[in-house]
């Protein structure tokens, strides 16, 4: 009798134990096999992200910024990077590329705080820099696509991209983990969806479909401002000391969004407080971009080509409020910035209304006024390019939002190598 008892209570427990296994309440392994500790998350660790940089040669970045550039010889160091050259123009919104670059390369012998630094073996990166300076690739190699000078351009996108499928660490993560400046609108503009895993570096969204390019895993950059910093913005009142009501200096010929600024043009015309001027991007209208910003209490922002543009950061750092008229803005660093503490915003359908916008910044009060531009002061540090690099800068900003970035990436790898079948089974099967 006892011994049926027995039997039974076996099986019994066998049959427990069984489902548990199935339900995945019991796992036998964790009996058998160590467990190792889960890696704390980047984000978590405090330490600055470890970013190995592909040794490209230079007609891939610093050849294209002179002559002289492309025919040295050996790796770009912190000795040899090219400055940023002064008479650039316009040319520099796009610059976003080079500041990245220039910040790894940099040694940080200065002792400042950073959120990313190079190392030289891949094996111990978090991250991978491709430095290939597809903005400046577009103004140096055609403006268009019927322009036969863009064939430069296609064939480093196809050498790059031969490269990078070469590549065990690309290959391992799917280019997951591959950060990819694409600032200009028409950037890789050949083979981009072939790109579409990576951590893009882009200024909006305006000319990514969305099956490529996402705020869940893409780092929204600012533009890189054209117009000098205001260092000197302080004035006793510095609202009377600005006498023009709202400013805008700018191409009012643009695309999609953009064509909101002919429109503006008819209906802000004739208002004796307000300056809505067509200009194109030249050195001398650049200076003169630089006094309108510093002597208006508000600065225009409509959209351009896209649906931002550099004239914001120009705002910015000019201490200039923005009036945004864009419905499809996305702006860098939100998630550690509130845009509403230091601009306005009017729907498209408000800013074409007759006299609304206007007449809404004459009544605006002047002391939430004042506190905005205290805001832009204290925030316009964050717009900043520059070398050496400083701490809270727009490359400080950019690398720790790329840090908040790779936890979805490192994911992606794991569950891809979790999924692919063993070659041992393949083989067995």
């Amino acid at each position: 009798m006892y011994g049926k008892v027995a039997i039974c209570l076996t099986l019994a427990i066998t049959f427990l134990i069984s489902c548990s296994i199935y339900l995945g309440t019991v796992d036998l392994r964790s009996y058998f096999f160590p467990v190792q500790p889960a890696p704390r998350s980047l984000c978590a660790t405090g330490r600055p992200l470890r970013v190995y940089i592909y040794d490209l040669p230079r007609k891939f970045h610093v050849g294209m910024m002179g002559r002289r550039y492309s025919k040295e010889s050996g790796p770009v160091t912190m000795e040899n990077l090219p400055p940023w050259p002064a008479r650039a123009g316009v040319r520099r919104q796009h610059s976003v590329e080079y500041w990245l670059m220039a910040s790894l390369l940099y040694d940080g012998k200065g002792g400042e705080e950073r959120e990313a630094v190079r190392v030289s073996d891949p094996a111990t990166a978090d991250a991978f820099f491709v430095p290939f300076f597809s903005s400046m690739s577009v103004t140096t190699h055609g403006h268009n696509m019927t322009d036969a000078a863009t064939e430069g351009d296609r064939r480093l996108q196809v050498e790059l991209l031969e490269i990078l499928r070469q590549s065990k660490y690309y290959q391992r993560s799917g280019g997951r983990d591959h950060v990819i400046p694409m600032t200009h609108p028409n950037a890789f503009r050949f083979l981009r969806q072939q790109l579409n895993a990576s951590i893009l570096i882009i200024v909006d969204f305006g000319r990514y479909p969305r099956t490529m390019a996402t705020l869940s895993k893409d780092v929204v950059s600012p533009y890189v401002h054209v117009v000098k910093s205001f260092t000197d913005d302080d004035p006793l009142d510095p609202y009377e000391n600005r006498t023009t009501l709202l400013f805008f200096r700018g191409n009012t010929v643009r695309k999609d969004e953009g064509k909101i600024r002919v429109k503006l043009a008819k209906i802000l015309t004739g208002n004796n407080d307000v300056r809505y001027e067509k200009s194109v991007a030249t050195p001398s209208n650049i200076k003169m971009s630089t006094k309108g910003m510093r002597l208006s209490k508000f600065c225009l922002h409509p959209a351009g080509d896209t649906p931002s543009s550099c004239r914001l950061f120009d705002a910015i750092v000019s201490h200039c409020v923005p009036v945004i008229v864009s419905d499809k803005i996305e702006f860098p660093f939100e998630d550690e910035i509130d845009y509403t503490k230091f601009s306005i915003f009017f729907s498209m359908k408000e800013a074409l209304e007759p006299g609304y916008l206007v007449n809404q910044l004459r009544q605006f009060p002047k002391d939430r006024w004042v506190e905005m531009w205290k805001r832009l002061k204290q925030v316009s540090h964050h717009y900043e390019f520059q070398y050496p690099p400083k701490e809270e800068d727009a490359v400080y900003m950019i690398w720790r939002q790329v840090k908040h970035k790779l936890p979805g990436a490192q994911l992606a790898v794991h569950r891809n190598r979790r999924l692919k079948i063993p070659d041992w089974w393949r083989r067995k099967k």
